[in-house]
């Protein structure tokens, strides 16, 4: 397997990747657009950290790419909707810069409520201007966050530690939660008109874009002082320079922008109560060591076993549970592959997949995914796994529902398929794994029969009399096709099914020969 680091990552993460047996590392930190697009094919594993733009076009170009590993929290710079498309897992470390990152956040708060930058510069330029430089003290004072995550926790913390009052927005973390973090929940109009001081830890979404804008300024409290050190673009940057103008705000702190580099000729970085640091907020060697020895592990545990950590477009799966959960995956696919073909007609426009006893407990909503991108590769002639199948059901309108039950049935362990048409009729199938570990039809709409899923399979409904079985098998035997296995079911009244695994796909001949049987009401190829 080939993974491919398109940034600068510490030695610790790269010494990680190399010692994985059968990995190739290609380290190419620096590439632009159009050499990450050449560089990712062929590759199974992209790492990347803020500097690589991994866009459509390179998304596109990747033709073996399973995960996208992100060493830090934003995946901006990633376009995940592509990623999904394709079935490519994006991950991130959420928690190995949280700490470093909350540190930054309140350095920039004490620096712009001290003057520090500005007047360290005066100094060093043999300017002594004591009385320029009247700060405050932030002890007593209200600051606000904005985002109580991993980060803004941090935040909460460290300041409540300097006696400050702190109070939050999060729509995301209920009131009783926040109150345990010591922090007053409210709303954003309520922390615009009491806050000393704001400090955001989003990411940037259309929610979040313009948090502070021109129509906020006026709800603002005089004077307040601003910090970002999240991403750019939450704060309006023409909307910060008016306020700082009019004297609405007292200060602002900025790690990040919209365009990074920016500008030399920004206004905003010329004005006198502004501070900037060039996003460092995850800037520091425990945190690059922590984040790089992260995404390396998570990035070594997906390609090897399965596990899915903090992974930000399908639900995460621990190693353990990912090794027990494999049958039932490869179960829940080969079930939806089985309906797509056997009921080639229908028009998916509802599916539901419902899972029993440790099917149900392993994660219903991985295996639910599994179960449609079986179905929805085989109706979509396209190749799809769990992390593309439910971004092509919602961009269908096919709506996926997913349960969860305890039995009440003969098998302790199952999966159902139910697939609605947009006729109105439900097809279903229901299957289970078997004691050898092998994927296993139970029941396929009103018939009954347990058959092994797996390989070219002959699936045929046929009239329930004597010698019906014996005469396929002739016609098989006649045309030299080799039967592995043959499973017969009932249905009532009088229907009877049989699915034949075959060690080859027959000729198109002894289908049609096996159609025009008086006894044989139809016949299906499929593979499973």
């Amino acid at each position: 397997m080939r993974v491919l680091v398109s940034d600068a990552l510490s030695e610790q993460g790269l010494n990680i990747l190399r010692q994985t047996p059968g990995a190739a590392i290609d380290y190419k930190p620096g590439l632009n657009e159009a050499d990450l697009a050449a560089a990712v094919v062929g590759a199974d594993a992209l790492v990347i950290r803020s500097g690589s733009k991994v866009t459509a076009r390179v998304i596109a170009a990747a033709d073996k790419l399973k995960v996208i590993g992100r060493a830090g929290i934003g995946v901006d710079n990633v376009d995940v909707e592509a990623a999904s498309k394709k079935g490519i897992v994006v991950m991130n470390t959420p928690t190995g810069n949280a700490v470093t990152t909350a540190e930054h956040a309140l350095s920039l708060l004490m620096s712009l409520a001290r003057h520090v930058p500005q007047a360290s510069a005066l100094l060093k330029a043999g300017k002594w201007e004591k009385k320029k430089f009247e700060g405050r003290e932030l002890s007593g004072k209200t600051l606000a966050v904005v985002g109580l995550g991993n980060i803004g926790r941090i935040v909460a913390d460290r300041a409540r530690g300097l006696s400050m009052k702190v109070i939050g927005f999060d729509p995301m973390i209920t009131a009783e939660r926040a109150a345990q973090l010591g922090v007053e929940l409210c709303t954003l109009d309520e922390i615009f008109a009491r806050a000393d001081a704001i400090t955001v830890h989003t990411p940037l979404t259309a929610q979040t874009k313009g948090l502070i804008n021109e129509g906020v300024l006026p709800k603002l409290k005089k004077g307040v002082l601003l910090i970002n050190a999240a991403r750019g673009g939450i704060y309006d940057e023409a909307a910060l320079l008016k306020g700082l103008e009019s004297g609405q705000i007292g200060g602002v702190a900025l790690d990040v922008f919209i365009e990074e580099p920016p500008p030399a000729d920004m206004p905003l970085l010329k004005h006198d109560r502004v501070i900037a640091t060039p996003h460092l907020g995850a800037s520091t060697k425990e945190a690059q060591d922590r984040v790089a020895l992260e995404i390396a592990d998570q990035i070594v545990m997906y390609l090897t076993t399965g596990e899915i950590k903090n992974a930000v477009n399908t639900p995460s799966v621990a190693g353990e549970i990912a090794i027990q959960q494999k049958p039932y995956l490869d179960l829940a696919e080969r079930l939806g592959s089985f309906l797509a073909q056997v009921e080639p007609a229908l028009s998916p426009k509802a599916i539901e997949v419902e899972c029993t006893g440790k099917a149900a407990d392993l994660g219903v909503k991985g295996i639910a995914a599994a179960a449609v991108a079986g179905c929805l590769s085989r109706y979509l002639a396209a190749s799809m796994n769990r992390v593309s199948a439910p971004v092509a059901a919602k961009e269908r309108g096919i709506s996926v529902r997913e349960l969860a039950s305890s039995g009440g049935s003969e098998y302790a362990s199952r999966i159902v398929l139910r697939v609605t048409g947009a006729d109105g009729q439900t097809h279903a199938v229901w299957g289970a794994v078997g004691a050898d570990g092998s994927p296993r039809l139970l029941k396929w709409d009103d018939y009954e029969v347990e058959a092994h899923l797996g390989g070219p399979t002959l699936v045929i409904k046929n009239l329930d009399k004597p010698g019906v079985i014996g005469a396929i098998g002739t016609a098989l035997g006649s045309a030299d096709v080799n039967v592995a296995r043959v499973h017969l079911g009932v249905a009532k009244p009088g229907g009877a099914l049989s699915v034949w695994n075959l060690d080859s796909p027959p000729q198109t001949s002894v289908i049609e020969t096996l159609r025009r049987s008086p006894h044989v009401q139809s016949v299906t190829i499929i593979h499973v």
